[in-house]
């Protein structure tokens, strides 16, 4: 595995080569430069002007160009430094702007000896800098004008749809994150904030509005149907103590009913309500369960009795005798129905049981019955001689086409001949159920 060191993504190149800073090499004093008899010295143009920069008197020619040669240093420095500002967006491009005149005036007027127009150029090179980073600073607004535009049109379209919607509960907090996400987003154009402000506020204006309603409707049907409910509850606990069980049995069905159509009556009334109904009919239906299970208690005999009777039935199955099956069956019924009722937990179960027996002999009579239908018989027997006849006439066609070399018609034909044979077979099994 190759574990030596990857190149990171490659750097773009600067939009404007940067020129490197001015070397000592590059300013020879007496190539920018003298100093004349009198003492004045001078900084010369490429073109061979010159401009005197100051006076030293009486003092060393060398001296003066030294002097006059580090203060244009010190302006190399402020313009190299100046240059990096700029070039680096330590500046704002008007601020820039500002200080690159400042630094250009102090250079077109210095009292310095060296190469001050390369200084200038550098200098009047960052206009085309400056130029494009506007372009940058307008396209990054243009962007950022776009993306808070797309959010605030995406928040419109939310908060308008949730005005329509009837989500009360989460709705309301979801409207007030939306505005608060809104508030987050900076201005665009006046003209387009303007109007989507409008449809966020007129979209917030509809919701709040609606649920206002929605809750003061909601409220109203609260008062009534706690009154309903108070009035339902107070009859309940007026049915809780009767022993009356069939007709309060359906009585408090139908309280039950009308409870449920009164609607919610408010978390707090609604489970106060419930509580005092709910007490009511545990006390009704307790005592109702209670005074039924003395009762069943006096059936297990009869469902011993059953128990007997069933096992007298079932051993009637298979049932291959019919006529005594149904006689035996309609003796031990007629016994079932003298021996009462059984405890409400056994019932269905015998009953099935019995009921499965009194099916089997039905569908045993019903067989024989069939079996012995000359009708059906002769029925059947007509079908196998039609389908065997129609076999007879499939097999001449194969046999013709197969002569006549037409592979189509030979085809059809002997599938044909497949799909009634299948046939033919269930008609003589169906004719062979009959003898």
């Amino acid at each position: 595995m190759d574990d030596s060191p990857r190149p990171g993504p490659p750097r773009s190149a600067p939009p404007h080569p940067v020129p490197p800073p001015t070397s000592d090499a590059d300013h020879d004093p007496e190539s920018f430069g003298r100093v004349d008899a009198d003492g004045t010295v001078y900084v010369r143009r490429r073109d061979g002007a010159e401009r005197a920069v100051g006076q030293w008197p009486d003092g060393d020619p060398a001296e003066a160009l030294a002097l006059y040669t580090r203060r244009f240093r010190g302006l190399a420095v402020e313009v190299d430094l100046l240059d990096r500002r700029v070039r680096d967006k330590a500046l704002s491009p008007d601020d820039a702007a500002t200080r690159i005149g400042q630094v250009r005036d102090q250079v077109s007027d210095a009292q310095a000896v060296g190469d001050l127009e390369s200084l200038v150029e550098r200098l009047d090179a960052l206009t085309s800098v400056l130029a494009e980073q506007r372009e940058q600073r307008r396209a990054a607004r243009v962007a950022k004008q776009d993306e808070a535009r797309s959010a605030k049109e995406r928040l419109v379209v939310e908060v308008e749809t949730l005005a329509g919607s009837n989500n009360w509960r989460e709705g309301a907090d979801r409207m007030r994150a939306l505005l608060d996400e809104w508030k987050a987003q900076p201005r665009i154009d006046k003209p387009s904030d303007d109007s989507l402000w409008r449809r966020f506020s007129a979209a917030r204006s509809t919701y709040t509005k609606r649920r206002r309603q929605h809750f003061a409707e909601l409220h109203d049907k609260h008062d009534l149907a706690r009154t309903a409910k108070e009035k339902l509850a107070a009859e309940a606990e007026t049915l809780a103590d009767s022993t009356d069980w069939g007709a309060t049995s359906r009585q408090f069905r139908e309280l039950m009913q009308q409870w449920k159509a009164a609607g919610p009556a408010g978390r707090k009334e609604e489970d106060v309500l419930w509580q005092r109904f709910r007490a009511a009919q545990d006390t009704f239906f307790g005592a109702r369960d209670a005074d039924r299970a003395k009762t069943e208690a006096g059936l297990v005999a009869n469902a011993e009795t059953k128990l007997g009777l069933l096992a007298e039935a079932e051993k009637l199955l298979p049932v291959t005798d019919p006529p005594a099956a149904r006689s035996a069956l309609r003796g031990l019924s007629e016994r079932w129905e003298a021996a009462g009722k059984a405890p409400r937990d056994q019932a269905r179960e015998l009953e099935g049981r019995l009921r499965a027996v009194e099916t089997a002999v039905r569908e045993a009579e019903q067989d024989r019955w069939e079996r012995s239908n000359p009708e059906a018989q002769a029925r059947a027997a007509a079908t196998v001689a039609q389908l065997e006849s129609l076999l007879a006439g499939l097999r001449e066609e194969a046999a013709a086409a197969e002569a006549a070399g037409d592979a189509k018609r030979q085809a059809r034909a002997e599938e044909a001949i497949e799909a009634r044979t299948s046939w033919l077979e269930q008609a003589h099994k169906a004719l062979t159920d009959f003898t």
